[in-house]
């Protein structure tokens, strides 16, 4: 599986930059709201020194990491989830991905303009946002509960179930609560789950600005959303490994690596996955055929110094179905 993540905010905050850093892209950057106007796509190495070493190890031909693809969204306004500016085609694209990276302006300035006349205010820019984000979800729910009412009427009783969860969802949204913080485990319901629901998402913030622009009350506003955040100066930063980690941390995932002499490869998987399903990763049918697997975690192998000193040594193991993989576990799967 590849992470997705859709870039959002206002304008003028910052995010076309934010893609550019990330993907080395040239992209359209203009100091006026909806300067892009198509959503760019970028493909974007997960870093892992791991990776490398496994490579020099094995001597590989090739090296693949993990990769997490960035959907740079232009810029959201109030009124967006009605069609405001360009949100409701942008919207859209967020639907598709599995996080969300929203970035807030939190730096001071009279030459870049900010869309609100009233000046730089990072809590109200998130308000606006997540309503814009609710409101689209709002109405996404209401579309679904119509037609479940019929279906539940026609004595369908997993519909009414799932009615009942819709409901609940939306008296949350209308609360004025995100989806993932409406009650543990709803967003894993498969009624909330079909439909890819902005607010169920994962969200990181980034914070454009010094961590002097930062206030307390935004860091405790940002907490208490069930959220994280990073803070960059984007107009001088160029290592942005800390957002890509946060990601990986919300959404519970880790990489598992296979090596030999013609690649070495990450592979990302969610936290707590069986042996099977990281076969699965590979290639569908692994999962299926799945046997066994040879396993020792990359620091081992690295010192062992190669895979036979390793069988040497007793350092590997072979695993059957219920094994829980480990982050960096090197893996080499045996399948019928």
């Amino acid at each position: 599986m590849n992470l997705s993540m859709g870039i959002v905010g206002l304008p003028n905050v910052g995010k076309s930059t934010l893609f550019k850093l990330l993907t080395n892209k040239d992209v359209l950057i203009a100091n006026y709201p909806f300067a892009t106007i198509d959503p760019s796509v970028g493909i974007v190495s997960v870093p892992d020194a791991r990776l490398k070493a496994l490579t020099d190890l094995s001597a590989s031909k090739k090296t693949i990491p993990a990769i997490v693809e960035f959907y740079d969204i232009a810029g959201l306004v109030k009124g967006a989830n009605a069609g405001e500016g360009l949100g409701n085609q942008f919207l859209s694209h967020i639907r598709e991905t599995d996080a969300i990276v929203q970035v807030v302006r939190c730096f001071q300035s009279d030459e870049i303009i900010h869309v609100d006349d009233k000046g730089v205010d990072p809590e109200r820019d998130i308000e606006i946002i997540n309503t814009e984000l609710i409101l689209k979800d709002l109405d996404t729910v209401n579309k679904r509960a119509v037609s479940l009412e019929k279906e539940a009427r026609a004595g369908d009783k997993q519909k009414q179930k799932d009615l009942e969860t819709i409901k609940e969802v939306r008296i949350g949204l209308e609360e004025g609560k995100l989806v993932k913080n409406i009650k543990p485990g709803i967003i894993n319901e498969p009624a909330v789950k079909e439909l890819q629901l902005l607010t169920a998402k994962a969200q990181v913030y980034l914070l454009n600005g010094e961590p002097s622009d930062v206030s307390d009350s935004l860091k405790d506003k940002i907490k208490s959303l069930g959220a994280d955040y990073v803070i960059y100066n984007l107009s001088e930063i160029n290592d942005l490994t800390e957002l890509i980690q946060k990601a990986y941390d919300l959404l519970g995932l880790m990489s598992f690596f296979t090596t030999g002499e013609d690649e070495t490869r990450a592979w990302t998987i969610y936290k707590g996955s069986k042996a099977p399903v990281a076969a699965g990763a590979i290639h569908t049918d692994f999962e299926k055929k799945f046997i066994r697997a040879e396993v020792i975690s990359a620091e081992k192998l690295l010192e062992a110094g190669s895979w036979t000193n390793a069988k040497s040594k007793g350092w590997l193991r072979l695993e059957g179905k219920d094994y829980e993989v480990v982050d960096g576990d090197v893996m080499v799967i045996r399948h019928g």
